[in-house]
């Protein structure tokens, strides 16, 4: 392994010696099966390719400074990989299954989780994909549950540093009583035009409002949105966002640290209003937005006004992170050692 240089990697793929293979047949769930083959055999008429039957998560494990690996709150995600298939009827996968095949993949891929200093982690891929074959429009009789991993770095090259947003209001990640509160590959692509329009316009990411009315802040591309006032960490709430493990690990954090909390609807006019803002989720943690640009009626919310990020965004990041590495104490219970 002397050759990764863990203080340069990306946030992208990597090849690793193992994944955990489980398949669903005859009613039931198979036996968890350790693989090495990166490919998988799937029939041309195979659900998850024609109707969207699949649905993944994310999540990571930690090298800690006492050299124990830590995954972060993996029964968080088998509950929302369960409410994913139970939105597209999908068999749901035990919450015990699915934390054995993240430990087993994890430990079977130990050599590739990077040191405690390098500032990088092993991210964890579980992906859920229907898999026999059929033409007609219904769910399928087979699937197959599968999690890979690989070591990667920041998700923005900055790191933990202020980055602009646009809100893009000619595209919907998702509707209101659609796909958006399941963690299903059909909301990213839905994304990934509006996230190329912000791209070409050189911001980080792509800022949705809601599909109804376009008045309420909805999600940051891929991310929840929050927003820092008052002493006060408010979020929007909302039945097309996806409930983000990582925003609901900062709003126990922040009550914690004696701030009040509050889930509701967000209005745009509100951003002139909040003292701090980011965006959340597993791959960057927090992302602080330095501003928010609404090209369309010619406004700039500018959240920090030094670019740098705000200190509560810095202590719940740092606070957060500690935790996740073994740093801080897990009082909560999040942490699974190895």
């Amino acid at each position: 392994m002397e050759n990764i240089d863990w203080a340069n990697l990306s946030f992208g793929y990597m090849r690793t010696d193992y994944n955990i293979r489980c398949y669903y047949r005859d009613g039931k769930w198979g036996k968890l099966e350790l693989c090495s083959e990166e490919t998988i055999n799937l029939h041309m008429a195979a659900t998850s390719l024609h109707y969207g039957q699949e649905a993944f998560e994310g999540l990571k494990a930690f090298r800690g400074k006492d050299g124990k690996i830590r995954i972060f709150r993996p029964e968080a995600n088998a509950e929302r990989l369960q409410s994913t298939c139970r939105g597209i009827l999908m068999p749901e996968l035990p919450t015990e299954t699915f934390i054995d095949a993240v430990k087993k993949v994890v430990k079977a891929n130990e050599r590739f989780i990077p040191p405690y200093e390098s500032g990088a982690s092993l991210y964890i891929r579980p992906l859920l994909i229907g898999t026999s074959a059929q033409v007609g429009v219904h769910p399928a009789r087979e699937y197959l549950f599968v999690v890979f991993v690989t070591p990667v770095g920041p998700y923005f090259k900055g790191g933990f540093s202020t980055n602009p947003y646009v809100i893009i209001r000619e595209f919907d990640r998702s509707a209101p009583l659609g796909t958006g509160i399941y963690k299903v590959g059909g909301n990213y692509a839905a994304s990934l035009r509006a996230n190329k329009m912000a791209h070409d316009l050189g911001y980080s990411c792509e800022f949705y409002l809601d599909a109804k009315e376009k008045k309420y802040i909805d999600e940051c591309g891929a991310a929840n949105f929050f927003g820092i006032k008052n002493n006060t960490y408010v979020t929007p709430l909302s039945t097309s966002i996806l409930p983000s493990i990582t925003n609901r690990s900062l709003m126990q954090l922040a009550e914690d640290m004696g701030m009040k909390v509050e889930r509701r609807p967000v209005p745009e006019e509100e951003l002139t209003t909040f003292e701090e803002a980011g965006a959340c989720g597993t791959a960057a943690v927090i992302s602080p937005i330095q501003r928010i640009d609404d090209l369309e009626n010619k406004k700039s919310y500018v959240i920090s006004k030094d670019g740098k990020p705000g200190p509560v965004c810095t202590k719940l990041y740092n606070k957060l992170r500690g935790i996740q590495y073994g740093d801080e104490p897990d009082t909560h219970g999040w942490v699974t050692v190895l």
